[in-house]
């Protein structure tokens, strides 16, 4: 049984630049336009996509916040960023 991964969870708790756009799953060392939605953009979605990997997450998003799972990277939940 391995254990999994908290790489995801270390990144945003240590404050690294995302590689992908977390809620486009676009490469950031691209240029391009980014085109988010109105609550994108204000910071009220949950994130869709692993910010390491650009992999699509599972996501479930719950009256209280969200957590959100990425197959290679782990799992983050939005507790942990409320009290940053």
């Amino acid at each position: 049984m391995s254990k999994e991964s908290t790489e995801l969870l270390e990144a945003l708790l240590a404050g690294d630049a995302p590689r992908f756009h977390p809620n486009t799953g676009q490469n950031l060392a691209e240029d391009g336009a980014l085109k988010l939605s109105p609550s994108a953009r204000a910071g009220l979605e949950a994130p869709r996509y692993c910010q390491l990997c650009g992999r699509r997450m599972v996501v479930q998003v719950r009256p209280d916040g969200w957590d959100a799972r990425c197959s290679r990277h782990g799992t983050i939940d939005s507790m942990y960023l409320d009290n940053r």
